[in-house]
């Protein structure tokens, strides 16, 4: 019996009449459906709120395509930019017909004018978008939010048996498509639902929306908000609308982003807004990778907003996780209304502090402390008096460490009206205090103030904002060698080894054990040869992921670099499997980096090795770094490992492993980092969690842990990490880690005997009736997740596929290709009197084998970073890079080997831009190369009507619903109905008979579509 489900108009008009009812300033307009109501229903909305500057003188019909030309964004960053404004408002500018009335600036959106004055609220739905092609479909979109007449926010809708993400799927095909072009351009924020799911997502081209930042919303007391009617009341009534898509975005100016706030990020400024009211400091406790500076960022840029505080302080930590913090800022700050301004010097600073403009200044506590020392002795003069009294809003990022209590004491003590707000991922309580001096705080709270607002470790994974923890506790010997090593350094047999505890035999351990060769060359042959899937092999080329590896001194950390060149060079006993080399002959791309406070004392060897390693590094990478620039080198080595730039993104250019001591493990986002090494003892709570943070951001659908490894003391540190997660999860640590290898281990043995239980063999998949494939692609889905689980573990072989796990790799194989069959027959087959529901996901995507060749998208994105964008001088362009080119063509070559008819449109394409750079200045390489994909079906179907004398449309519509597991198509009666065999058999030289003319149709139309049409859309 089949569920009775709300259906998708049903979901739409409840939605609009929750967004108008009550209070609401949203008016829904029933009459604005196609691009040219639209438009004019803007020029309405632009003329009536600038009757001032437009002085009684309508726009003329030239005039106003100006302003259309300007609002056709060549991409939703452009349109972001612009929507900052001047002052705040964003403006077209208009040369009138009448040149009496000169040029004129016309209001569009006011930012801050929220609820009132200009702005006005419209909602719309299935706004009808034409096709453009043949080839092409009219679409529907479901409902859109105008602001001022330019669409804002756009929600797509589906029924409650469906997943939220086919909405999702759904915005990136129009965006594949083109959709979202016109005065759709201007889109700031996606929500996608299913009624009972809910998400938002800020507006990407297809190419570059990401689904791991699909963000759910949560209240104040961050419990989720799913159901899309309670949604809409808390994130898309007035004036939350206008805010999200005004104040709580950021355009990130060097990703080239749009950035929306996530709910605990917009909760936690509101906080820090309403404390500063009341003229209270307080604190933010923020889990480290949940984007504590983004919303450090916003929140100094908001305390400008409050007319009683003069000046906003950032507070950045050490000079090397200084220039990271810095150049996020400055790259949110680039397009902001707010100025922020870097300090050079003390003199500088004190001519900021000591100005009327109100403005963020980034500063380190150093150059605050130089400051007092000179007003030393000053303390009549009136620009002491000027200083002292400015109400300084204080905002300090890893504040438990940024400022020490006894410094924050002074400085207080000094600007006498200053508020403080730190923020923190991990802030320092009472089970953790600092030790006793004096009087001073020991623990955040004291420190700061009472806490505004908290998202932990467990919130964050819960909601999706960070990934969990896998670790793995490895150890280099057994326990028997254990025992030996502590019977031979106690010179003694009288120890009794079975009454003591692992984690004690542990502790008695000496330093000196770890440091020897063969330990580290065990290290060393995990990292490159039992972490493939960790690091993302499977995903191939230019697509895997970055790692740290982290030991307990500088000579460790550079005998590690000596032994990672022998192994590459094959001169040691650790060899590089042909499995590791296969995907990534160059593996692995390593450096070293630590700051140069770290290296004061050491010999002048070891200088000699740090020369030497920089050496190798310019000769990999074309730089030309020495120790007197070696600040600049560790700055390159922080880009190169976060590949944030899009010059990084080629494998080229791509680190895999940096050896470090202390540096990077606190403050260094790096999405595509994946995995932790770590060969050192146990840090401190905070230590530990800052250190595994790097490896728990979002990055892709691939990536599902921050997986760390240790390599030292296993018992000890499982002890250590468990009392950290304890104290930083707010509640318990078991959703923080992921399930350990014995637990994932179980759970792969009971998937196999599930899915034997529904079929004992891959050939029986084809005597299932309807509900048994049913049965078969739930339990071979839950198999294919706890397989693609298993292989991330050091500890799992492929030998025990067959042994400990009671299925071989080719029967995996056999199962997926049935899989595949079965959920087609699923798709395409119902059957009315069906009693049992199998709650299976049709649009699951397997994990566990790869089968993909080439990474269409990623050939993509290296030719996009050859299209001019925006103001770039071309030059800028890596037009000369030829590392570059090199991979471009080799990846084209590998392209055509596999899909030689996709390969030639991307060639084509290619080579036009490498030529013409300029023709091509802001377009997206991914809709034009749909655009030629389109056009070459369109030709295709084309030639084929004209040759068989068919119908266009019908012909357009069989190909467009082609299934190549079906014999007879649908649409393929229709075709027929409209063939015209007596016009075919005058226009053609040698026709067939009239028996063979439509066995020849379809016969041709298969080749077509196998041949020619089928490759375009395999994408690899």
């Amino acid at each position: 019996m089949n569920r009775s489900v709300t259906p998708e108009a049903v979901l739409e008009d409840n939605l609009i009449k929750q967004l108008i009812s009550g209070e609401s300033q949203w008016t829904y307009r029933e009459d604005l459906h196609t691009e040219e109501q639209l438009w004019a229903n803007f020029k309405e909305k632009l003329e009536n709120n600038n009757k001032d500057v437009l002085n009684e003188v309508p726009l003329t019909e030239q005039e106003f395509r100006q302003v259309q030309n300007q609002l056709n964004f060549a991409n939703f960053y452009e349109a972001a930019r612009w929507l900052v404004g001047e002052n705040g408002i964003a403006k077209v500018q208009v040369q009138r017909e009448d040149a009496s009335l000169g040029i004129i600036r016309l209001r569009v959106i006011n930012r801050a004018d929220i609820a009132g004055g200009m702005s006005s609220y419209e909602v719309i739905h299935q706004f009808e978008s034409d096709k453009k092609t043949l080839e092409d479909r009219n679409r529907r979109f479901d409902v859109t939010l105008l602001m001022n007449g330019l669409p804002m926010i756009h929600i797509e809708l589906k029924s409650r048996n469906h997943s939220y993400m086919d909405a999702f799927r759904q915005i990136k095909k129009y965006l594949k498509e083109g959709k979202f072009i016109g005065i759709f351009s201007s889109l700031q924020m996606f929500v996608v639902s299913n009624g009972t799911d809910t998400r938002y997502i800020a507006t990407a081209t297809d190419t570059k929306l990401n689904e791991q930042f699909l963000t759910k919303w949560v209240d104040k007391e961050n419990q989720p908000v799913n159901d899309y009617l309670e949604f809409a009341r808390d994130v898309l009534s007035i004036p939350q609308a206008h805010k999200m898509v005004t104040q709580y975005t950021v355009i990130d100016q060097e990703k080239k982003a749009l950035i929306l706030l996530r709910p605990y990020q917009v909760h936690a400024i509101e906080a820090v807004k309403e404390a500063s009211k009341r003229q209270e400091s307080g604190y933010v406790w923020h889990t480290t990778g949940s984007g504590k500076t983004l919303t450090s960022y916003k929140v100094a840029r908001n305390l400008l907003q409050i007319p009683s505080i003069h000046k906003t302080i950032f507070i950045v930590d050490r000079v090397d996780l200084d220039q990271q913090t810095t150049n996020s800022f400055t790259s949110y700050a680039e397009n902001d209304v707010i100025d922020i301004d870097e300090t050079d010097n003390v003199s500088d600073l004190i001519k900021k502090l000591l100005s009327d403009n109100r403005t963020v200044i980034v500063t380190t506590i150093q150059k605050l402390n130089h400051v007092m020392k000179r007003f030393k002795g000053q303390e009549e003069t009136k620009r002491y008096h000027k200083l002292t009294q400015l109400k300084i809003a204080f905002v300090v990022d890893e504040c438990h460490r940024a400022v020490s209590p006894q410094k924050k004491q002074e400085i207080e003590q000094f600007f006498v009206r200053s508020l403080w707000y730190g923020f923190t991922g991990t802030p320092i309580f009472a089970e953790n205090a600092k030790q006793a001096l004096g009087n001073l705080p020991r623990t955040t709270e004291q420190q700061y103030g009472k806490r505004l607002h908290e998202y932990t470790v467990k919130e964050a994974i819960h909601d999706g904002a960070v990934l969990g923890f896998q670790v793995e506790y490895q150890s280099t010997f057994s326990e028997e060698e254990l025992d030996r090593t502590i019977l031979k350094l106690a010179g003694t047999d009288e120890i009794d080894m079975d009454e003591m505890a692992l984690s004690d035999k542990e502790a008695r351990l000496p330093k000196y054990v770890y440091e020897d060769e063969k330990h580290m060359l065990e290290v060393i042959h995990s990292i490159v040869n039992k972490s493939r899937k960790k690091l993302g092999f499977q995903k191939g080329v230019g697509q895997t992921y970055g790692a740290i590896l982290t030991t307990s001194s500088i000579a460790q950390a550079q005998r590690y670099y000596e032994l990672l060149k022998e192994v590459k060079a094959g001169t040691s006993t650790v060899q590089i499997d042909e499995k590791t080399k296969r995907v990534l002959p160059d593996f692995p791309k390593v450096a070293i980096t630590y700051s140069i406070s770290e290296n004061e004392e050491v010999s002048i060897s070891n200088q000699e090795k740090m020369k030497e390693s920089l050496r190798d590094y310019n000769e990999e990478y074309g730089t030309s770094y020495t120790l007197e620039t070696i600040r600049a080198y560790n700055r390159n080595v922080n880009d190169r490992l976060a590949r944030k730039k899009d010059k990084y993104k080629a494998r080229s250019e791509q680190l895999d492993l940096v050896i470090v001591v202390d540096r990077l493990l606190t403050g260094f986002d790096a999405p595509c980092l994946s995995t932790l090494f770590i060969d050192r003892p146990p840090m401190k709570p905070h230590d530990l969690i800052q250190a595994f943070s790097r490896t728990n951001r979002l990055f892709d659908k691939t990536k599902k842990y921050g997986q760390i490894v240790t390599f030292q003391t296993p018992k000890i540190f499982e002890e250590k990490v468990k009392q950290a997660l304890l104290l930083y999860s707010n509640g318990g640590e078991n959703d923080v880690l992921a399930p350990t290898w014995d637990e994932t281990k179980q759970a792969l043995i009971e998937a196999i005997q599930a899915l034997r239980e529904v079929v004992a063999t891959p050939a029986a998949v084809d005597e299932l009736n309807r509900g048994q494939l049913k049965k078969f692609a739930k339990t071979y889905q839950a198999l294919d997740k706890a397989f693609a689980s298993v292989q991330v573990y050091s500890e799992f072989k492929d030998e025990q596929l067959g042994s400990l796990f009671p299925i071989t790799l080719e029967e995996i194989e056999e199962f997926q290709g049935k899989y595949v069959n079965a959920l087609e027959k699923l798709k395409t087959s119902t059957d009315p009197g069906e009693e049992i529901e199998i709650d299976i996901d049709i649009e699951y995507e397997l994990e566990s084998i790869k089968t993909e060749d080439i990474n269409y998208e990623y050939i993509l994105m290296l030719i996009q970073q050859f299209v001019p964008s925006g103001n770039d001088e071309y030059e800028l362009i890596p037009k000369q890079d030829e590392k570059a080119i090199h991979e471009v063509n080799q990846y084209l070559r590998d392209l055509e080997r596999n899909n030689p008819k996709l390969a030639y449109l991307v060639k084509q394409l290619w080579d036009k831009i490498q030529r013409k750079p300029e023709e091509y200045r802001d377009q997206n390489v991914s809709i034009l190369l749909e655009n030629m994909i389109q056009s070459t079906n369109y030709t295709l179907i084309e030639d084929f009507s004209k040759k068989w004398c068919v119908k266009e449309e019908a012909l357009n519509f069989m190909v467009s619903n082609y299934n190549p597991r079906h014999e007879r198509q649908n649409g393929e009666a229709e075709l027929k109905r409209t063939s015209n065999y007596e016009l075919y058999r005058t226009h053609t030289e040698k026709p067939l008979s009239k028996l063979k003319y439509w066995k020849g149709v379809r016969k041709d139309f298969d080749y077509m579509m196998k041949d020619d049409i089928l490759p375009l859309q395999k994408r690899t």
